[in-house]
């Protein structure tokens, strides 16, 4: 298993009337979750996608709303792989506030997509390399 969080403030342009994170924003505080933890791994989607010729589209995205995140709040992304990656790779997120609090909680599946063909790949070796001593698998 492998785990990152990363810490994002609420601002005022993503919040609606009532002074809440808009709920539409979620989605992209997902996103800031997984690209930052593949960023901790020493990768990024621009060199997949430049370098390894691989992208990677949303196939899912499940989430729920516990509690609402609040302007100028510092919220925590934490972000969880839970399985090593085979067909696609499934991203568990959990969103607490500065109480420590679950905000919301979800999972995002994607594809790995090789850019030349337009075809769906199982998880290309670069990544594996990265994530296999997280889950106790030899290189």
């Amino acid at each position: 298993m492998y785990s990152h969080t990363f810490h994002k403030r609420v601002r005022y342009g993503e919040t609606d009337k009532m002074g809440y994170l808009y709920y539409g924003r979620y989605a992209d505080l997902y996103e800031i979750g997984r690209v930052e933890m593949l960023r901790s791994l020493g990768l990024t989607y621009k060199n997949m996608e430049e370098k390894e010729g691989i992208m990677l589209p949303v196939k899912s995205l499940q989430m729920r709303f516990v509690r609402p995140a609040n302007y100028d709040e510092l919220l925590a992304i934490k972000t969880t792989l839970r399985h090593l990656p085979q067909k696609d790779i499934v991203f568990q997120v959990e969103i607490f506030n500065e109480k420590n609090k679950l905000v919301n909680g979800g999972s995002v599946r994607l594809a790995f997509v090789e850019m030349k063909t337009n075809k769906t790949v199982g998880a290309p070796e670069f990544l594996l390399e990265k994530l296999r001593p997280f889950f106790g698998v030899a290189t």
